[in-house]
């Protein structure tokens, strides 16, 4: 290396230095934005649009619409929830039917996607924008969504 490329190239490297430094400065005066996030729980304001936490919907009633079709359960890309259906005989008519007897939802694992929801034919589940979900153990974020005792709604 010659001594102009070395002077060359020490000038070139307290350039870059000097202009890491004026960005540095200029971010250092800056209003901050940061949220006092446990602070200021009361008067944080989340987003409608923010897909926290997935539900089903249930009525006053403690009915649901899922009718276990597994719809979302095959539109979910990595296995997030699982439909576990029964087989019900009907003693009047002597049909079986499959009804829903757990839906099980593993948030921990979920890609908040919505591909569930928007291809649920009866509208059974939604997001919500709930957003405290820390846990020690992942086995916590694993959760029923029907409620128990819920019945399919009456049409």
């Amino acid at each position: 290396m010659t001594f102009k490329e070395y002077i060359t190239s020490f000038f070139s490297g307290l350039r870059s230095l000097l202009v890491g430094m004026g960005t540095t400065i200029k971010v250092f005066f800056r209003r901050k934005t940061t949220e006092q996030y446990p602070e200021n729980r009361a008067t944080l304001k989340i987003s409608d649009r923010f897909r926290g936490e997935l539900v089903m919907i249930h009525n006053d009633k403690n009915e649901h619409r899922c009718v276990a079709c597994g719809i979302c359960q095959m539109n979910c890309p990595n296995g997030t929830i699982n439909v576990v259906t029964k087989q019900v005989t009907y003693e009047e008519t002597g049909k079986a039917r499959k009804v829903l007897d757990r839906y099980e939802y593993d948030l921990g694992s979920c890609l908040f996607c919505q591909l569930c929801v928007r291809t649920c034919p009866h509208d059974a589940i939604k997001f919500i924008n709930t957003y405290e979900h820390a846990v020690f153990t992942r086995g916590k974020l694993r959760e029923q969504l029907n409620h128990e005792g819920s019945t399919l709604a009456k049409k």
